[in-house]
């Protein structure tokens, strides 16, 4: 019985050590260079989030799928003009983002003292988003590329579910100022920022997701309406490098 338990605390010891080592690079070189990497894969999610908006406000209704504040607005105005239509879509994406938050922190987690620079958890909140924008080009493609009526609603809602599970999963990296969805505090931190020091240094990241926004949503745009078919596809391909390299790269 005690040879038993001695292996058992001897083995129990192995795997902590195991789980410590990958959870904390050996040394701070290493930790600042997969932060470096964790900075270049929340900008390529930047890229979904552009991407998103421009397909879902050119083809889902005039709505976005992870500007909540816009949407907001949007929603006000539809109530004050009484358009119906309007209000359904803003609505429904004012939700779905609302929901997909709860899940995002739910499958996430929240921060912790001993977190590594990528906590597992997040990259199973991706894979989350990741199946639903698979269901969501799935029913891209089962309209004809061409979305309408409930399938539209049901786009629209899937798109910013998956965005609000995006919003809320970043958040267990509790870095200041990285954020993949709400860019207009990286903006007005970017501005205030170099108007009272007048220096890019340190700048290079919010420039970066700031750029990466503009030009996801010129591909997104730029897809939806010359090439509709393949305008689902880029959150698919995005999502699957991020998670690969976040899981070859920094957790293991």
């Amino acid at each position: 019985m005690r040879s038993a338990a001695s292996h058992e605390h001897v083995a129990g010891s192995h795997e902590n050590q195991v789980a410590a080592a990958t959870a904390a690079p050996r040394s701070p070189a290493a930790r600042t260079a997969q932060a470096r990497t964790r900075d270049a894969l929340m900008i390529a999610l930047t890229l979904v989030t552009g991407a998103t908006d421009a397909v879902a406000f050119t083809r889902l209704g005039n709505v976005f799928t992870s500007v909540m504040t816009g949407n907001m607005v949007l929603l006000g105005v539809a109530v004050g003009r009484g358009e119906l239509s309007a209000l359904e879509h803003t609505g429904l994406a004012v939700a779905s983002f609302i929901i997909g938050t709860v899940a995002g922190a739910h499958i996430a987690g929240s921060p912790r003292a001993e977190d590594p620079v990528w906590p597992r958890p997040l990259s199973r909140a991706l894979g989350a988003e990741l199946a639903i924008f698979a269901a969501v080009a799935i029913g891209w493609w089962a309209s004809g590329s061409h979305p309408a009526g409930v399938t539209q609603s049901a786009e629209l809602a899937a798109s910013a579910l998956a965005l609000g599970i995006q919003s809320s999963a970043v958040l267990r990296l509790n870095v200041s100022g990285l954020s993949t969805t709400y860019l207009t505090g990286t903006l007005t931190t970017l501005v205030q920022t170099l108007t009272t020091t007048r220096r890019l240094k340190g700048a290079g990241r919010s420039l970066c997701l700031l750029t990466a926004l503009i030009a996801g949503a010129a591909i997104g745009a730029l897809l939806a309406i010359r090439v509709p078919p393949a305008a689902p596809v880029v959150p698919i391909l995005i999502l699957t490098a991020v998670i690969g390299v976040a899981e070859f790269k920094i957790v293991r």
